[in-house]
């Protein structure tokens, strides 16, 4: 929907290995982060909207995630929502709140994700993975890539290795032969993807993987499932993102001087799709695109929904930022490096920066507002006026169950 809502401040961990942290432990960091950047108090805050996907798995805390979190900061009282998304958590988390401001409902909000997706016995993350699809449907995942690989013509991967890898690795690695038999992009243009995210992931501080990686480095890694070597693989991690949206009125209120305005923010699921209909991506991009006033070579900066590298290059044209099947040609130009046209992903993306699943889409938000800002530091896009996320959950056909599209301004 076209929005009237502010960020007015960001907070943000570092994403990582922290299975010695408590989750509400993550969450509080991020929001005292948030809350001291746009420089007001614990007491201003009217609503919160707690996006978490799988604690009930990993750490046991469900239902109640967010007034635990927020309880330890003296914030209570106020309306709390706890969102579940998917990898779409944080995101749609983000999406109520703005709405809400915009219908006029509060004029202080937050909009927290976090996660922890680290445990000693990596089945159960692997598990908690698995959920995102329709477990009542007696095929199960095993039916879901099955349907895949009939619609795309491509065989399934071999089950060797399964149990050591998320099932979601093995739709990636479908779609992306699916990609390369239709349009003959290549293994090294999806290297360059995740050679092209070290490099920006080099650059934050707060990325979970901080090595700089080359496209050689990148194909001569383990496979994962073919094409897929690690890098190409978003890994599991833990962390928290926190953004403070504002009305108009409170802007000036508390006489926030930089914030970032959203233009629009569109939520859409999954439908049973014909042959002719668009993507859950392109439909909701083209909405937002709308909504906004602008088209994709307006924007300075995006980032996007990597959770493999074939995914980031698929993403490129279902965004509208290049023509069908031309993703790999554009990574490799450099269009979507820092200094590019249109950098991608400059704090990593999820290949590098990680991915908490439910706190991505505040931390794509968190990164596009530092570089509308100008304070993105030595990763700083210049100029930098216009900026989307993408950010994507579940699978359910043979599409994404959720997606969250926000285009966002400079002031």
């Amino acid at each position: 929907m076209k929005q009237n809502a502010y960020i007015a401040g960001v907070g943000m961990t570092p994403f990582g290995n922290h299975i010695e942290i408590a989750l509400k432990t993550l969450a509080g960091t991020a929001i005292t982060m948030a809350i001291e950047d746009a420089g007001i108090d614990r007491g201003d805050i009217e609503a919160a909207y707690m996006a978490n996907a799988v604690g009930g798995l990993i750490v046991g805390q469900a239902m109640i995630a967010g007034q635990v979190a927020l309880r330890q900061l003296g914030i209570g009282k106020i309306p709390v929502m706890n969102i579940e998304n998917a990898c779409a958590s944080a995101s749609t988390a983000a999406f109520q709140a703005a709405a809400m401001i915009t219908a006029g409902a509060y004029d202080v909000v937050i909009a927290c994700g976090s996660e922890k997706l680290f445990h000693q016995d990596k089945q159960r993350t692997f598990a908690a993975f698995n959920g995102a699809v329709d477990v009542e449907n007696p095929a199960g995942l095993k039916g879901l890539l099955a349907d895949i690989c009939r619609k795309t013509g491509v065989a399934a991967p071999d089950p060797e290795g399964a149990a050591k890898r998320s099932a979601f690795m093995d739709i990636y690695a479908v779609a992306a032969r699916s990609h390369m038999q239709k349009y003959g992009s290549t293994a090294r243009q999806f290297a360059a993807v995740s050679a092209k995210n070290s490099f920006h992931g080099a650059l934050n501080p707060k990325a979970q993987y901080r090595e700089q990686l080359s496209i050689a480095d990148v194909l001569a890694a383990r496979v994962i499932v073919d094409p897929l070597t690690l890098p190409m693989c978003s890994p599991i991690g833990d962390g928290a993102a926190c953004v403070i949206l504002m009305s108009a009125r409170a802007i000036k209120k508390f006489g926030i001087s930089n914030p970032v305005r959203i233009l629009s923010s569109v939520l859409g699921s999954s439908w049973v799709q014909q042959e002719s209909d668009p993507s859950l991506g392109t439909y909701c991009s083209s909405i937002a695109y709308d909504e906004a006033g602008i088209g994709p070579r307006d924007l300075s900066c995006v980032e996007l929904h990597d959770a493999s590298a074939p995914s980031e290059v698929m993403a490129y044209e279902y965004l509208g930022l290049c023509d069908a099947g031309k993703g790999g040609e554009l990574v490799e130009s450099g269009v979507t490096r820092l200094g590019g046209r249109l950098p991608v992903n400059t704090s990593g993306g999820l290949l590098r920066k990680g991915h908490p699943v439910g706190a991505t889409g505040t931390a794509q938000l968190v990164e596009l507002t530092l570089q509308l800002q100008g304070r993105a530091g030595n990763r700083q896009v210049e100029g930098a006026r216009l900026g989307m996320a993408h950010n994507a959950g579940g699978s359910l056909g043979t599409d994404t169950a959720a997606t969250v599209i926000t285009i966002l301004s400079a002031e």
